[in-house]
């Protein structure tokens, strides 16, 4: 069996249940092999439930005792509860299940087990939510293993991943991983494991050192991958001189005339950089980077209206349709005030066939200068007249090969990426390899700091009594909950059921407020209603998923709530938070977290000491340590699967090392030595077109 093998090459696996590994795009061997565990499931000692108290909100833990009397089943609305009580060493301690009535004839009163879930305190009261139930035996085996967790979608179980993987790996005709890309040189001189060693030990450590190893060695190979792509890139580009000269012109000087604020030094300086690149006739490749809020949108328009000027076409690519619409509906805004006339398309994959046609027709005649939309910019049936500029928004969410097909849709036009994700100067340069670099580090003079809190659940109350007064004041608000529906599971605030909570519970102080959800599984058509009555303050407030993470600008907007912000990483947070403060007043966040322990309240309370993303980085790397294993990862905004570009730092300028030196050597990958390289490179390459990010 090789990693080319189908999915059904495995035991076990048929027709059937491949559909439900396709669903998480594993459909080799290969796939299933790549397809690494988000963490890892360590079975602690059990603890007394006299040790516990509400401090202990959110732990997990595991407590050995019996049931003291038959378990009760109640029913509240839609859930069925099944409680009871457990008796321990240490005294008693309150134990919930949500809709798992079985289990009153499967738990016997005085029989031993271990419980094992998180401690959840309600005022002075605690109690053990939704735990597992284990025989003591088969817990004590549990003690001495690692279990790694697995990302599934509906169809897919851990059971099933296990059983594939272990049948991959020990079965009869087992995956054949002898042949190591790396070559021997590089394993030494950067103390890697071989390539064996650590895809099993990564799927099934044998301890927490050989997990270390393991992750090592793959973090170093998703980083050195990406790099190499990236250098490769710039080569290509500083040996060509044919880029399109595209000049500066009187448009940009109307538009900047007609705004009704002034650009900030950084956007000044930003834009200048910009403007020469695009005149020059060496090919621009420019990352620009700014915090949330910064301006980096104005300076974008900027450049596709130089473009337009010239005679040929921009694209602005984003990754989700609400903010597709949104730069469209500006950019148009934007041409009004100045009174300037420059042919505009949107396109997106939820336009309906008709429009799609009219918009491809309108590009390839170039009748459409500047094109503005989501990944459907690069399908194979959009072609372009004479695409000069390519800008990618939110970049971290597109693939390095899918900003190439969009490139690849002109004759080497010039390339702008925008990211909003704060990432150190020197982790920058080795990240972003291919690009020169540009820094938007100035916020606008009429934004005032965002007043930020870190409460705990008591606090609710006065939370929303705040909301209520903001939205009597003709003020927006946000909340934001981290799951679509509720979950027997996991005890998070959820969008929809939350929705009605918090209409019901505003509507004490404010007869009339409206309030609405939005989330990622609704449909396109549907989000954009959302959006658009929201942006018109046809709704009070929004509740919602991240799906307003990205981009969406509502200038009204003045608190944004983030309901279980423990979930969340403290970059996504941020992302979250820069929704408001986009308007001339006062703006507020609140972090409502259900968790009381010192680490999450210590690793919050960064955010609520700084509204400057780049600093926010730096005491987050300095507070989690570069040791961290598959914890609350920070950075997965930046489109890893493995690797934190903070915390692994150092094997990111191992993996830059190593580039470099390959590239001094053979820049070509031509040299035997280099053969599995150029295979892995050319894999990941067709790995990344066939998986989107949108």
């Amino acid at each position: 069996m090789t990693e080319a093998s189908p999915i059904t090459s495995i035991k076990g696996i048929g027709p059937k249940s491949s559909e439900h590994f396709a669903k998480a795009g594993i459909r080799t061997v290969g796939d299933l092999v790549r397809y690494y565990p988000r963490g890892y499931d360590r079975f602690e000692e059990p603890v007394k439930a006299g040790t516990l108290s509400v401090f202990d909100d959110g732990r997990l833990v595991a407590v050995e005792g019996a049931i003291e009397r038959a378990l009760s089943v109640r029913y509240v609305k839609s859930f069925r509860i099944t409680a009871g009580k457990i008796l321990t060493d240490g005294g008693y301690l309150d134990v919930t299940w949500f809709n798992m009535p079985f289990l009153r004839n499967q738990v016997h009163p005085g029989t031993r087990y271990i419980f094992r879930g998180r401690i959840r305190a309600k005022g002075s009261r605690i109690f053990l939510q939704q735990p597992r139930i284990y025989d003591l035996y088969d817990y004590t085996q549990l003690q001495k293993t690692m279990q790694p967790v697995y990302p599934l979608v509906r169809g897919l179980t851990e059971n099933a991943l296990r059983k594939a993987l272990r049948e991959a790996f020990f079965g009869q005709d087992h995956i054949d991983l002898s042949q190591d890309p790396l070559p021997a040189w590089m394993r030494r001189k950067y103390t890697l494991p071989e390539r064996k060693e650590t895809v099993r030990g990564i799927h099934f450590p044998e301890g927490e050192e050989a997990l270390s190893r393991a992750r090592r060695r793959l973090v170093f190979e998703e980083f050195f991958y990406f790099i190499l792509m990236l250098k490769r890139l710039r080569g290509e580009r500083e040996s060509r001189e044919d880029g399109a000269v595209i000049s500066s012109c009187p448009q940009t000087l109307k538009v900047l005339d007609a705004l009704d604020f002034d650009l900030t030094g950084a956007q000044k300086r930003v834009w200048d950089e910009i403007s020469h690149g695009l005149a020059s006739k060496k090919v621009m490749a420019r990352l620009v980077q700014g915090d949330v809020g910064s301006g980096k949108t104005i300076v974008a328009f900027l450049a596709l209206i130089q473009c337009a000027a010239s005679g040929m076409q921009g694209a602005l690519m984003v990754p989700t349709e609400v903010l597709a619409r949104q730069h469209y509906e500006s950019f148009l805004k934007l041409l009004g005030q100045a009174g300037l006339l420059i042919g505009t398309v949107l396109l997106t994959g939820s336009m309906k066939a008709a429009e799609r046609r009219e918009a491809y027709a309108r590009i390839l005649s170039g009748e459409a200068s500047v094109v503005i939309g989501t990944h459907a910019l690069i399908q194979e049936k959009v072609q372009y007249k004479n695409l000069a500029l390519v800008i990618t928004d939110e970049q971290h969410r597109f693939g390095v090969h899918q900003r190439e097909t969009l490139e690849e849709k002109g004759i080497h036009p010039h390339t702008i990426v925008m990211s909003a994700t704060p990432i150190p100067r020197t982790l920058a340069v080795i990240l972003y390899g291919d690009l020169d670099i540009s820094v938007i580090d100035e916020m606008p003079a009429n934004r005032l700091p965002i007043k930020n809190a870190v409460v705990d659940q008591s606090w609710r109350p006065k939370a929303y009594q705040f909301v209520a007064k903001q939205v009597q004041e003709g003020h927006q608000a946000y909340v934001i909950c981290p799951m679509v529906e509720e979950s027997e599971e996991v005890e998070a605030e959820n969008v929809m059921d939350y929705t009605e909570s918090f209409r019901d519970a505003l509507r004490q102080y404010l007869p009339n407020v409206r309030v609405e959800y939005l989330h990622g599984k609704m449909k396109g058509s549907e989000k954009q209603s959302v959006m658009e009555r929201f942006a018109s303050h046809a709704i009070d407030v929004l509740v919602s998923t991240t799906v307003v993470e990205v981009g969406v600008n509502v200038p009204n907007a003045t608190v944004m709530m983030v309901e279980n912000a423990e979930r969340f990483g403290l970059a996504q947070l941020h992302q979250l938070r820069g929704r408001v403060g986009r308007g001339k007043d006062q703006s507020y966040c609140i972090f409502i977290s259900s968790m009381q322990s010192d680490e999450i309240k210590q690793r919050l309370n960064i955010l609520a000491s700084s509204n400057d993303g780049f600093e926010i980085a730096r005491k987050d790397l300095a507070l989690r340590g570069p040791g961290e294993l598959f914890g609350l990862r920070q950075s997965g905004e930046i489109g890893f699967a493995m690797a934190d570009p903070y915390a692994d730092a150092a094997v990111l300028k191992d993996a830059e090392e190593a580039v470099q030196t390959i590239l001094r050597d053979d820049p070509s990958l031509e040299m035997p030595e280099y053969e599995g390289i150029a295979q892995e490179l050319a894999q990941a390459g067709k790995r990344e077109q066939n998986h989107s990010t949108i």
